[in-house]
């Protein structure tokens, strides 16, 4: 099943890419690899939510925006070689805008492996970092990048 049937058959759609905030590309292919900016919690042109994990935004509310983020990634490496182009996910990198003493960073960024994991199975289980920040761009509680193996 191509990776575009699985979205369809999950009732998920790849969203129209990003535009970026500042001076960058939202992906760059090198090689057999594509590297993604990091990729906010946009739908339809808004960012979704602001605040900070484990203070206005809860750590559920907050998974499913890493998911978000991880469709915005795929909608980026989609953007320059196509989604169904896909060899495997090699890394997730997520930031979450932590609140005092909040530590359950991992539990947020499952949001984005757990829809990667859906859609593209076993070439979606990755390396990850979960990394708990002090301030994200624009106030989003969620950021993530992917580095995609491709064909």
């Amino acid at each position: 099943m191509s990776v575009r049937d699985k979205l369809a058959e999950l009732g998920l759609e790849l969203p129209k890419v990003a535009a970026p905030v500042a001076a960058y590309v939202p992906a760059v292919r090198t090689g057999d690899y594509v590297y993604t900016s990091g990729q906010l919690p946009f739908r339809d042109g808004e960012l979704l939510r602001t605040g900070y994990v484990g203070g206005d935004v809860s750590p559920e509310d907050a998974k499913e925006l890493a998911a978000v983020c991880a469709l915005n990634a795929l909608a980026a490496v989609d953007s320059i070689v196509g989604v169904d182009n896909i060899v495997r996910i090699v890394k997730v990198v997520g930031f979450v805008a932590s609140a005092q003493g909040f530590t359950g960073q991992p539990g947020v960024i499952n949001g984005a492996s757990e829809l990667l994991g859906k859609v593209l199975g076993e070439a979606g289980v990755h390396a990850r970092s979960a990394v708990g920040v002090a301030e994200l761009p624009l106030g989003t509680p969620v950021e993530l990048e992917i580095v995609a193996e491709v064909r």
